[in-house]
């Protein structure tokens, strides 16, 4: 017999077969969907909250975590030992370390945010890694900024950012960053950094 299509009866029942062996799959992608959306708030803080501050080691145990589709108390203690490891007063209930790194995450988005937000920007990192830097020159463009590679980088507005000691990095730690573009974007300046 001929369906309305043309195809047999045949091609029929292998169509209606396919379809039913194929259900489980299509469940079973569902499934790995649900668990995406599931960790989302968790995905977010690895890629936003922490990322400028997390070690590799606590990136891939936490991807890891996040792989193997721990349950949230699991994942839950695993952020709660992060912070304890950075508290400066280990056991108390408040994190002074924790709250300074969401203070900087606000002034970041709040100052240093123009196209994206600010904590994204290479002054948004350094200054959440580091900071508020003890002194900050800033310089605006002589002229109209020159985009090419050609024009005068004294044209550019700049930030010469200044801090007397950063753990890890030593004394007399400069950046200098520049707005290439005119528009408030500033980018570290490759070779400028001290």
């Amino acid at each position: 017999m001929i369906c309305e299509y043309g195809c047999s009866a045949l091609l029929r029942k292998w169509l209606t077969i396919s379809l039913l062996l194929a259900s489980p799959l299509l469940c079973l992608a569902a499934q790995r969907q649900t668990v995406r959306v599931f960790h989302g708030p968790y995905q977010k803080w690895l890629d936003e909250d922490v990322r400028w501050i997390i070690t590799d080691q606590e990136r891939a145990d936490f991807k890891k975590l996040l792989s193997d589709k721990q349950p949230d108390p699991v994942i839950d203690a695993f952020i709660e030992a992060f912070w304890e490891r950075r508290n400066p007063t280990p056991g108390s209930p408040e994190n002074k370390f924790k709250e300074e790194h969401y203070q900087r995450i606000a002034y970041t988005n709040q100052h240093f945010a123009e196209e994206i937000p600010g904590w994204k920007t290479d002054r948004g990192r350094f200054y959440i890694m580091y900071g508020p830097p003890e002194n900050i020159e800033r310089q605006p463009p002589a002229g109209k900024p020159q985009p090419d590679a050609s024009g005068p980088k004294k044209d550019f507005g700049s930030e010469v950012w200044h801090w007397e000691y950063i753990e890890g990095l030593g004394h007399d730690v400069t950046l200098r960053f520049v707005d290439t573009c005119g528009c408030g974007e500033y980018h570290l300046a490759g070779g400028d950094a001290k």
